[in-house]
Formats: C-alpha cells, sequence, structure tokens
C-alpha cells in the first residue's frame, strides 16, 4: 500500500500519456490478434461518468486490458480515465504498481476516486475484486459484486452517472475449477500457509490454466486466446444524489440492486447474442 507520503496529488500525477502511448503496440496486437477483441457501446459514454465492471479472467483481467485499449483509441491519451487498483498491489509487487499508477491506476480507496472525479476524471472500477475475478467457470456468466456498496456511495455524493461495462470471454482464458478459500484459511491456521496469514489473498481458487497447467492460489498466469467481446451500457442516473442520498442506506441497497439487474440483464442479452 502506499505509504503515508503518497498524497492524492502526488498519485493522480503519475499518470503518464506517454508511458500508455509506448504500451499500446503491444496492447493492439493482443487486442487484433490474440483476443480478437472488440467493443460496442461507446456512443452512450457521457463526458464524466464512473464505469462499473464485472472483473474476469484472473489476475490477467484480458477483459479491463482490451477495454482500455479501445478507449484510448477512440478518446486519445490525454482524457484522464483513472482505474482503482487493490491496495495489496502495492505490497506485493510495487514494480507493477509503479506500471499500473503511470498507466492510470489508483490505490482502491475513496479519498482517491472522489479526488479523480471533483477533477474532471472518469474512473474505472471492478466492486467483485477478487472473488469476481476468480469466480468458478460455472457462475462465469454471473454478475458477482459481492454486495459491496461503496461505488453507489462514490456515485451518489459526486453526482456522476454509472455506466455499466459487461464483457464475455475473459473467463474461457483460463478455467477455474473452485475457489478454496476455506481450506485455506484452515492450512493457514494450522500453519501450513505461512504468507496467507501476512497477506490475506481474499480467494484461493484451483485452476487450468498456462503455463502450470494445474495451479493453486491466485497466482499469475498467461491468458489462453480467446475472443473477448465488451459492451458498454446506457448511463445510469439515479433520482437522489449528493451527501444526504449516499448516507442513506435502503437507498444506496436499492441503488446496488438496481445497477447489478441491470448489469445481469445486459450480460444475458450478451451471452445470448
Amino acid at each position: 500500500m502506499p505509504s503515508s507520503s503518497h498524497t492524492v496529488e502526488a498519485a493522480l500525477a503519475q499518470r503518464d500519456p506517454k508511458i500508455i502511448a509506448s504500451l499500446m503496440p503491444k496492447w493492439e496486437w493482443a487486442y487484433d490478434h490474440y483476443f480478437h477483441a472488440s467493443t460496442e457501446g461507446w456512443h452512450h459514454v457521457p463526458k464524466q461518468a464512473l464505469f462499473v465492471g464485472s472483473h474476469n479472467g484472473g489476475l490477467a483481467s484480458p477483459d479491463m486490458v482490451m477495454l482500455m485499449v479501445d478507449w484510448f483509441r477512440r478518446f486519445g491519451y490525454d482524457r484522464p480515465i483513472y482505474g482503482l487498483m487493490h491496495t495489496k498491489v502495492w505490497q506485493v509487487n510495487p514494480w507493477l504498481a509503479k506500471l499500473g499508477a503511470q498507466c492510470g491506476a489508483v490505490p482502491a480507496q475513496p479519498k482517491f476516486a472522489i479526488a479523480a472525479l471533483q477533477r474532471g476524471a472518469s474512473v474505472l472500477v471492478f466492486p467483485g475484486g477478487a472473488q469476481d475475478v476468480f469466480r468458478p467457470y460455472h457462475q462465469r456468466h454471473q454478475i458477482q459484486l459481492m454486495g459491496r456498496t461503496g461505488f453507489i456511495k462514490l456515485a451518489l455524493r459526486e453526482n456522476v452517472p454509472i455506466v455499466p461495462v459487461i464483457s464475455r470471454g475473459a473467463h474461457d482464458t483460463f478455467i477455474v475449477l473452485n475457489d478454496c478459500y476455506k481450506q485455506a484459511q484452515w492450512l493457514n491456521q494450522h500453519g501450513l500457509l505461512p504468507w496467507f496469514q501476512g497477506i490475506d489473498p481474499e480467494v484461493f481458487p484451483i485452476y487450468l490454466g498456462l503455463p502450470w497447467g494445474l495451479a493453486m492460489g491466485p497466482v499469475p498466469h498467461i491468458p489462453w486466446p480467446h475472443p473477448i467481446h465488451t459492451r458498454v451500457c446506457a448511463p445510469i442516473v439515479f433520482e437522489r444524489t449528493g451527501r444526504t442520498a449516499a448516507k442513506d442506506s435502503s437507498y444506496v441497497q436499492h441503488c446496488y440492486d438496481q445497477v447489478v439487474a441491470h448489469m445481469q440483464t445486459a450480460l444475458d442479452q450478451l451471452n445470448a447474442a
């Protein structure tokens, strides 16, 4: 996690359009030739929004990367968008955290998202986190935001629309057989997973993927090539906004249920197309 000296301003300032441009040829090759990716619905994008996605594809998250490729192609490198990244990345892999920050990632804490929105930028968030990105293969067509309503409170507080983003294909780039988190906790309690206690990964998947074949735990992998299709949905604008609305727990839950239902319907339609 960033140190106390890692201020909000410093975090936002790390985004570097030149670094993004230097990486684009590699990402575009993957977009066009490896994943044969496509993204639709960009006409829905307002000037500013909180983009809310369902994560797929393990730590590689190829759907997220392919979405950003299309964003940069359409809007250039200077139109700011920041993505909320788990704070544990700064603990586990500082090099990756630095690269992510240069591409627009900031710690997944409210103050960073609020600051980005107040400066006119858009923000991308995947509320489901590790449980979503490593959900078992048979659940790949389910929206699982894990009941986390922080993004709703953020949108209400800052009065920005939510733009749902759904996709198919990334969860076919590896096969999650099951999540054995409870079993991993038991092993940790008996001293058999000493690293687990220091950095609780929240999930402990067993999956088939490259280069390991059969892998255990949330370890990196190389995605299989599989077409990825993403749909940017129409904005959701809530009737009530502001700090008072964001503190109304029943209203926040109502808005959360509305977003999940909207995303599930959109994903069902995408899979049926």
